[in-house]
């Protein structure tokens, strides 16, 4: 089940780097203009532990990424930090995040260990239905996200309705999303590998005037992923935990399923949905801010 650091955690968090910002900001001001020449960093978030490519970067120790030139990858630990400064939920559950050294994209990595997740379910996946069911969910999340002090947010509709490759056993969908105070909508791309002991979840995060452009890249990155031994879809053995929900339930909610089944729900839901819908904001929210963070696209002098 997921699990959420206390809000006056985050708050304190963003606070930290607010103020290290401010700081940093106001000692660069002081430099000379030798010293305000100085490259900016080269990875999105210097205070993260960063893996360059080429090369091949370990995923929560259970599988890996092969990086290309250009590629940067984080562990565990560095995504939740960047979801957390750009205040964002995180799950616990984050094991890692690759990504384009210029930011153009980004790939978070989580992984659930709900068991193997059998896909019976492979020739009947209801895309309608599942939209019906996400967005008549949505008044619920928001009033989570108003709590908080965040934006609400609407599910448009789909960008790529569910499909599952029964070779790869990947599963994946994009949905179309509009901020509260967004004129635009911004792409939330998802897609769940099948392993043998869960699921990996997998989201990219990019902004839809870059979706087209990212979609290659990430395609390549996704191909260069891969459980590693004794953890891959193929080695179920007879006696392997077995996921108590099937392909639809990793659209519309994941765990969400389960715990209405279980009579759980009335005290999970918010967890759950807040989880799924709050991912959607991710995308623009970490761009945009390591993007001020690094200077990227502004002018000199700006």
């Amino acid at each position: 089940m997921m699990s959420f650091s206390p809000l006056a955690s985050r708050k304190n968090a963003c606070l930290f780097l607010a103020v290290f910002l401010c700081c940093f900001s106001i000692s660069a001001f002081a430099q000379d203009k030798k010293a305000e020449d100085k490259p900016k960093p080269d990875v999105p978030f210097p205070g993260a532990k960063w893996v360059k490519g080429p090369n091949a970067a370990d995923i929560g120790g259970i599988a890996e990424v092969k990086l290309n030139e250009g590629w940067v990858a984080t562990d565990g630990n560095g995504a939740r930090m960047m979801l957390e400064a750009s205040q964002n939920l995180t799950s616990g559950k984050e094991i890692g995040l690759v990504g384009s050294s210029d930011l153009a994209w980004c790939v978070l990595f989580e992984f659930d260990e709900v068991g193997y997740v059998k896909d019976d379910e492979k020739n009947s996946l209801d895309a309608p239905k599942m939209m019906k069911s996400m967005q008549s969910s949505q008044e619920a999340a928001n009033k989570e996200l108003k709590k908080r002090g965040w934006p609400s947010m609407e599910i448009v509709g789909w960008q790529k309705e569910p499909l599952y490759n029964a070779t790869t056993h990947n599963l994946e969908w994009g949905l179309r999303i509009k901020g509260e105070q967004s004129t635009q909508e911004t792409i939330n791309y998802n897609v769940r590998v099948l392993g043998r002991k869960g699921v990996m979840v997998v989201t990219l995060l990019v902004n839809p005037e870059k979706m087209d452009a990212s979609m290659p890249e990430f395609e390549k990155m996704l191909s260069s992923f891969s459980f590693k031994q004794g953890n891959r879809y193929a080695e179920y053995v007879s006696g392997d935990k077995i996921a108590k929900y099937g392909l639809t339930a990793l659209v519309v909610g994941g765990g969400a399923a389960l715990a209405a089944k279980a009579g759980l729900f009335k005290y999970l839901w918010k967890i759950i949905l807040v989880a799924g819908i709050a991912l959607a904001s991710v995308g623009k929210k970490i761009l945009d801010f390591f993007k001020n963070f690094m200077g990227i696209g502004r002018r000199p002098g700006e």
